[in-house]
């Protein structure tokens, strides 16, 4: 009798649990990129088009649009699960709020345009509405997901282009005009180049070990500064320095040498992935995430 209560108890819970997945929100995917599709039903040629297109417009204006695909919102509405999406991606820029977001559940047919609090005088609830029914769902229609895609996007751009909204901020690295050669000679940079280069030196050899190291800060420097004279500049110097550098390195204490090395190897590795991470973002335009944008509802849904 035990035996057979508890098979039933076994049985009851996974039903429970089937029930309860198949009846869960459907998950928020993380906001990795401009255009997130869940359903493979853009190429990644089409993907990258559009990625650059809306980087075109946030690195131009200042506003920022995402589109997710998902195959199906349910048990959700598409309004409940896009205003999820939108708290949860932040797009656009915050206290601006001009961000705008685009959420397709292809398998319900349905589709939606939500709206920051800072485009709504643009992109009003009979604008959006317009977009999705003269533009989008025509082509979604005829099975054009791309073309729909992108010709709504296009639509928005234009609407946005017509609204003033604040410039954004300049890119937050420093560009090859504002280099200062005295930074080559700060401290803080030429101590880690001798204990590095020592430590090349003593492995590969003067020469190599100097080549190897004039290499390394001829690749960071590059980084840094954004400019390839400064970044050759640097490690020619560093070269000399490492070449050259046996009685700078030898005069310091052996346990200071020890100490030193140790910091200075974390220290000058993490400046170097910082500032490389930093510059290619922002010059190239890279995906910077949500700004902190919020949303009230504003937009517009439709279905095909």
């Amino acid at each position: 009798m035990s035996a057979i209560s508890a098979a039933r108890a076994f049985i009851l819970a996974l039903t429970l649990c089937w029930f309860g997945a198949a009846f869960a929100d459907v998950a928020v995917p993380p906001f990795k990129a401009e255009v997130v599709d869940q359903t493979a039903t853009l190429s990644s040629g089409d993907t990258a088009a559009l990625t650059q297109t809306l980087r075109d417009l946030q690195r131009r204006k200042g506003s920022q649009i995402a589109v997710l695909i998902v195959p199906t919102t349910q048990p959700e509405t598409i309004e409940q699960y896009s205003i999820r999406v939108a708290d949860a991606w932040k797009v656009g820029r915050k206290k601006i709020d001009d961000g705008a977001l685009m959420v397709i559940a292809k398998n319900d047919r349905h589709l939606r345009i939500e709206v920051g609090y800072g485009l709504e005088g643009a992109l009003t609830d009979v604008t959006t509405r317009r977009i999705i029914d003269e533009v989008i769902t025509p082509k979604f229609k005829s099975g054009d997901f791309a073309g729909g895609v992108t010709a709504g996007i296009n639509r928005m751009i234009r609407v946005i282009d017509g609204e003033p909204l604040p410039a954004p901020e300049p890119p937050h690295w420093k560009n090859s005009t504002s280099f200062d050669p005295t930074d080559l000679f700060n401290p803080f940079l030429i101590i880690p180049v001798l204990l590095v280069g020592g430590l090349m030196r003593s492995m590969l050899g003067r020469l190599v070990g100097s080549a190897a190291a004039g290499g390394l800060v001829t690749l960071v420097a590059w980084f840094l500064f954004g400019s390839l004279l400064a970044a050759v500049l640097a490690g020619v110097i560093a070269s000399m320095f490492v070449m050259f550098g046996d009685s700078i390195t030898s005069a310091q204490p052996a346990g200071r040498r020890g100490g030193s090395g140790g910091w200075a190897g974390g220290g000058y590795g993490g400046s170097y992935s910082g500032g490389g991470s930093s510059s290619s973002s922002s010059d190239s335009g890279g995906f910077s995430g949500g700004g902190g944008g919020s949303f009230g509802g504003g937009g517009a849904s439709g279905s095909w």
